[in-house]
């Protein structure tokens, strides 16, 4: 990530909206956001599937559930950010993940510019993949900044976003019985 770019494309922006960067209080602000950015989006230097190349064989064919994972991201239309949680759940076949890989998954994927709807999608797609468990659940709920501060203006509403792979796709009581873990 180009952290000397970035910076200098910051300070063009403080001058667009009239801005002194040179100013005392803005002096460091270019370096700043360069920073954030750097660590906001350093999932696009990650392959998330590396994370779950190790799993583990094991026959435990029960529900594996991992709820309230806070999340950020940064919406991509507004390069705001996105907050929330998320909820993950497989039902192993003769593979398991450390809890940690499944939270480092969802943290790869959402540190880049996302939106909602992939990011749901791209966790579900990728332990299944690498874990071909007999069904994924993934649960984001996220207040979207864009929606806070501009445009409609409604603090503290959720978008919620599911993506159900396996059982959970073809079974309502699997579905059901990942909802009622989440409760």
């Amino acid at each position: 990530m180009d952290r000397e770019r970035i910076a200098a494309a910051v300070a063009e922006i403080l001058r667009a909206i009239g801005e002194d960067p040179d100013r005392p209080d803005l002096r460091r602000t270019p370096r700043r956001v360069a920073d954030l950015f750097a660590e906001m989006f350093g999932g696009l230097a990650i392959d998330p599937r590396t994370y779950l190349a190790g799993a583990l064989p094991e026959e435990h064919g029960e529900l594996v559930v991992i709820h309230d994972v806070t999340v950020r991201s940064m919406c991509e239309h507004h390069l705001v950010p996105m907050v929330g949680l998320a909820h993950v759940a497989y039902l192993p076949a003769g593979r398991i993940a450390g809890f940690d890989r499944i939270v480092k998954v969802v943290d790869a994927y959402a540190r880049r510019p996302q939106i909602q709807e992939r990011l749901t999608r791209q966790v579900a797609d990728t332990i299944d993949e690498m874990l071909s468990p007999a069904g994924v659940a993934v649960r984001f709920e996220l207040e979207h900044m864009c929606m806070t501060i501009r445009g409609s203006r409604r603090p503290g509403s959720r978008v919620v976003t599911t993506a159900y792979r396996g059982v959970f796709r073809d079974d309502p009581a699997w579905r059901a019985e990942f909802h009622a873990a989440l409760e």
